[in-house]
């Protein structure tokens, strides 16, 4: 899954393919490839790693055509190659795929029987096979595709071209993104805006559920069951820049808001509600190690420490297996105690930071089992650890990591659950019950996120504190700590994170009418200790920030400002305890005039020690 782009109309397709894919290199990818139809049929070419590759095999191997297809691959199913590439070819038909297929493999199993010969490890090319076959004597492209994705399990966005029709593209989605651009004597179509929005600023933005048929006059918009669809198109007033920023003032705010897509990406295809299991295949290598495991080590830095302290939580109650969390920059250092039963669970957005890299290589000496979550594929990293649990949250710009955690916790929640059920100690209606809850995560999210300009409002009044405090307990208190770090690295506004238990012990001296008290009051079992230590701050006349997924009048008699998230069990309210206060160290930045997205002395990779 990655960058998916389309075109019809008088220019030799390849150049605007590449044209466009180029504007898509921000989301990352591993390998891209284009096709092209002329008089002597469809071409494709494809190869592994940067656009520059592809563009050095056009010019030993040229493309021609007016009307072609181009995508960047981000590994999902099947490695970074060649054959793996995109786009897709089944006869007389290639197609480009964003999105994960859940049933492929019975899709696939059938094909075969039938006589198909599948030449890659992808589920995209299932598709291709599948519309090639529906493409019989006196049947539309369109309605080949109609017919094939009414088989299809799972999110996507595919684009399709064939032999039988060399006039059109036909694409259709569920859940993924696709626009179509439209021009004067061409169309284009592509997974974002800015990879077209150098042809056109007219867009049409396609909805689930729904199949465009495009030439280089008309674009035809009808749903699954073949109803017409009608839309107006949108100008699109941006630059280039905000453009790629989906419109959004800056990265940030828009990688907050992409994270319900984020976490579906990551959940995709790795949900066996079913059986109450987790398919993780990249764990197969390390599988009877694992089951053989009596410790686990979390290690990390920044806001991936947060992260593990999270995965510490969820590891413990559904493993039951003795957890520690430590900073990776201090257990390199410490000499620690890990041999052939502990499992090194390594957390890293980039892949490449330097502590935690050193970390991995300390334990890979004692002979522990190393696993990593990280979110760049073929990372340093990633290359080190003995098995690897992407996340897909995709490129993040901005340097204050928010997709990036979120999806870590969904990583580590899915870890904790396999792990369970490997070592048996999860059994099948507890996992269908976590399993069950983390798959409607994303839209817990999407639900949250409207609380926005209530935070907004919120950071005006504050924005002008020289101090924050952040109390949480249980599994929320890292998100105390992660709110804390948010505020700091994007406003300089101290902030800290602590316990709200421990605020008697030292913290309560600060407090006074100048300062605010953000905290985590999720509905669970120690909702009525932690708003006993807020009757603490409240006596002292500080200025309580409440998030809660649930009112009650206790706590509006006691704050100043009640933010209210949705409700999930304990276990998952991190996430949704997590949205307000990303928004709210965005907004107090926006306030006080800060470089949000490139804050002063951070940087995205940490790559020295």
């Amino acid at each position: 899954m990655c960058g998916i782009v389309g075109y019809v109309g008088p220019r030799e397709a390849s150049d605007v393919l590449i044209s466009a894919l180029k504007r898509l290199e921000y989301r990352g990818y591993d390998s891209a490839g284009v096709a092209a139809l002329d008089g002597d049929g469809i071409q494709v070419r494809r190869c592994v790693g940067k656009l520059g590759n592809l563009e050095k095999l056009l010019v030993q191997t040229p493309l021609a055509g007016s009307i072609g297809i181009g995508h960047t691959r981000w590994a999902t199913h099947g490695r970074p190659s060649e054959e793996n590439a995109h786009p897709h070819r089944a006869g007389r038909v290639v197609l480009i795929h964003n999105g994960i297929i859940e049933n492929y493999l019975e899709l696939r199993s059938e094909l075969v029987k039938r006589g198909r010969k599948i030449l890659s490890e992808t589920d995209s090319e299932v598709i291709a096979h599948l519309i090639d076959e529906e493409l019989r004597p006196g049947t539309s492209l369109v309605e080949a595709t109609r017919r094939a994705v009414g088989r299809l399990h799972g999110s996507f966005s595919i684009v399709v071209m064939s032999e039988t029709e060399r006039d059109r593209l036909v694409a259709a989605k569920t859940a993924t993104p696709i626009v179509i651009g439209l021009g004067e004597n061409e169309n284009l179509i592509a997974s974002d805006i800015p990879a077209i929005l150098e042809y056109t600023r007219d867009m049409l933005f396609l909805e689930d559920g729904e199949i465009a048929e495009v030439t280089r006059d008309s674009v035809t918009l009808s749903d699954f069951a073949g109803q017409p669809r009608s839309r107006k198109s949108r100008r699109v007033t941006w630059d280039a820049v905000t453009a790629q920023k989906g419109g959004f003032k800056h990265f940030l705010l828009k990688e907050i808001h992409e994270q319900p897509q984020a976490l579906i990406d990551t959940l995709r295809g790795r949900i066996r509600l079913e059986s109450g299991d987790v398919h993780l295949a990249e764990l197969d290598p390390i599988g009877e190690r694992l089951e053989r495991v009596e410790r686990v080590t979390l290690t990390a830095c920044g806001t991936a420490w947060h992260s593990a302290l999270i995965g510490k939580f969820f590891l413990n109650q559904l493993t039951r297996l003795p957890v520690e969390v430590d900073y990776a920059s201090e257990l390199r250092y410490r000499n620690p105690v890990l041999g052939e039963r502990d499992l090194l669970v390594v957390v890293s957005q980039s892949g490449e930071t330097a502590d935690t890299l050193g970390a991995l290589e300390e334990a890979k000496r004692a002979g522990a089992t190393t696993l990593a979550i990280c979110n760049v594929v073929d990372s340093s990293i990633a290359r080190r650890a003995d098995a690897v649990v992407y996340t897909h949250a995709g490129p993040e710009i901005s340097v204050a990591s928010t997709k990036a955690f979120t999806t870590q916790l969904a990583a580590f929640l899915l870890l904790a659950v396999s792990l369970g059920r490997r070592l048996r100690r999860l059994d099948d209606e507890q996992a269908r019950s976590v399993l069950a809850q983390l798959r409607n995560i994303p839209q817990v999210i999407e639900q949250a996120l409207p609380i926005e300009q209530q935070v907004a409002h919120i950071a005006r009044k504050y924005s002008q504190a020289r101090d924050f405090l952040y109390l949480g307990r249980g599994i929320n208190y890292p998100i105390a700590l992660e709110g804390a770090l948010k505020l700091k690295e994007l406003s300089y506004i101290h902030a800290e994170g602590y316990p709200a238990g421990e605020m008697k012990h030292g913290p309560i001296a600060l407090i006074t009418e100048a300062l605010p008290v953000v905290v985590l009051l999720p509905h669970d079992e120690v909702y009525a200790k932690t708003l006993s230590n807020l009757k603490e701050v409240e006596s002292r006349g500080g200025k309580i920030i409440a998030v809660t997924d649930q009112r009650s009048d206790d706590l509006e008699q006691m704050a100043a400002d009640l933010l209210l998230v949705p409700a999930t069990s304990a276990l998952l309210s991190p996430f949704p305890m997590t949205i307000p206060l990303q928004l709210l160290a965005y907004y107090v930045a926006v306030e006080r005039g800060s470089d949000v997205d490139q804050p002063r002395n951070l940087a995205k990779s940490v790559t020295v020690e």
